[in-house]
């Protein structure tokens, strides 16, 4: 099956730990070319399918540009990657008849594109309205992860291959201490029809959304659904320069 894709990465300048850090040095090359680079096979899986980098400074858009790699000006300022994101798909994209549009976060080196070639394979295969990625954790191994509210939590029907909702809490609680109990970390990574993204990109913040500062909770509580891929691929997400050496030690095989 061909799914034309459009694959769109928000990179933003600012950043309050991280100021920088889309052109961070990471083993030679800058994050966000590790990104993209990592998001490239999609358009050898998927003929007709893109990448391309959504950014607010000038830097970054030179650098883009100057290696040969697809950048698109987005300056407005919108409080969310979704909604950077719709904005570059209205304005560019649009009539270039994507059957679904992949935002990947702009601080995840390590992404592959045989991670969104499955993203896709879920999402068309069954009729969710947006499919995400999870990643099946233990609560006893990762148990530190498993309280850290930065590390969102999805509530997962693996009999249905659906999320329900996701929090910043522990979840599940372990109320009777059973060993072995495994939780699911949500990877911030959406595959979206784009129908549905313009309709979630005009509904306003929702009530759960608010409480926990969750976009994709906006999503389920206005009714639409969510499923999800299951990965084991080692994955990191750069909030501070203290994550690059754990990211470099993944890239040198270490």
């Amino acid at each position: 099956m061909n799914l034309k894709t459009l694959v769109l990465i928000p990179s933003r300048f600012a950043s309050t730990r991280f100021p920088g850090k889309p052109l961070a040095n990471i083993a030679g090359k800058a994050m966000v070319s590790h990104v993209y680079d990592g998001c490239a096979g999609i358009v050898e899986n998927f003929p007709g399918s893109k990448v391309c980098v959504v950014t607010d400074n000038d830097e970054i858009e030179k650098m883009l540009t100057d290696s040969g790699r697809n950048v698109v000006r987005i300056d407005d300022d919108v409080p969310s990657g979704s909604e950077r994101i719709f904005l570059a798909y209205d304005r560019f994209f649009k009539d270039e008849n994507y059957d679904f549009v992949i935002n990947v976060q702009g601080d995840e080196p390590l992404i592959q594109a045989d991670l969104l070639s499955e993203l896709l394979r879920i999402h068309s295969s069954q009729d969710f309205d947006v499919a995400t990625v999870i990643k099946e954790m233990s609560i006893d191994n990762d148990h530190e992860d498993y309280l850290n509210p930065n590390k969102v939590k999805a509530v997962f029907s693996k009999e249905k291959n659906i999320c329900h909702y996701f929090t910043r809490s522990p979840h599940p609680f372990n109320r009777q201490n059973t060993p072995g109990l495994n939780w699911y970390l949500h990877i911030g990574i959406y595959s979206f029809k784009p129908e549905v993204l313009k309709s979630f990109c005009s509904l306003g913040e929702s009530t759960n959304e608010k409480i926990e500062c969750l976009e994709q909770l906006r999503l389920l509580d206005n009714g639409y659904t969510i499923g999800a891929a299951i990965t084991d691929m080692t994955l990191c997400g750069v909030d501070t320069p203290e994550d690059i050496p754990f990211v470099e030690g993944v890239i040198n095989g270490k």
